[in-house]
């Protein structure tokens, strides 16, 4: 579901089509010239914290590598922290891992095992939701190390790879769905 036609417009402009990357048949969807641009990054980041209200949440979880910069900025906005949920190997105390598939591979995400504490309210951020997979171990993830799921957040939907009928029951809150 899109939030308003305003933000998926911002995102919309902001966004560079990279084809064949990171192989041959995809078409990367580029939003670092959304986060160059301050007054669109800025709407973006209060267009989701408008969304989810300051005080619905604890702490926001931030997915490698782009959901850091938006976690960032609404933890920020919002006055709440930030965990990073990382690519395999990059977290340097005991941490909980989970495998899943992309649409052009598979990956393992990781997030310290002491991250959340026990029912803290978590906003988890990601970039785009494509197969679902990510995002499916992201939330896992949180709820395995003791943090509460109160919203899974994204820029952009890419509908036709049905990410969110995977993550069903759970909503999806995209601000622009293509």
């Amino acid at each position: 579901m899109t939030d308003s036609p305003e933000l998926a417009a911002v995102i919309l402009s902001s966004t560079i089509d990279v084809p064949d990357f990171p192989k041959p048949g995809i078409v990367f969807k580029d939003l670092m010239p959304l986060f160059a641009d301050g007054a669109a990054f800025k709407r973006v980041v209060d267009g989701i914290v408008e969304h989810y209200g300051a005080d619905s949440f604890d702490v926001v979880a931030g997915v490698e590598a782009r959901g850091f910069v938006v976690a960032a900025a609404i933890a920020y906005a919002t006055g709440t922290g930030v965990v990073p949920i990382r690519k395999a190997g990059k977290l340097p105390r005991k941490a909980l891992s989970a495998t899943y598939e992309l649409e052009y591979g598979e990956a393992t995400l990781e997030v310290h095992e002491d991250a959340f504490i026990a029912g803290q309210r978590v906003l988890v951020v990601d970039d785009v939701l494509a197969t679902g997979g990510t995002a499916g171990a992201a939330l896992e993830l949180v709820e395995r190390a003791g943090g509460t799921v109160v919203g899974f957040t994204v820029l952009m939907e890419l509908a036709f790879l049905k990410g969110r009928e995977r993550l069903s029951p759970r909503t999806v809150h995209a601000l622009l769905t293509v």
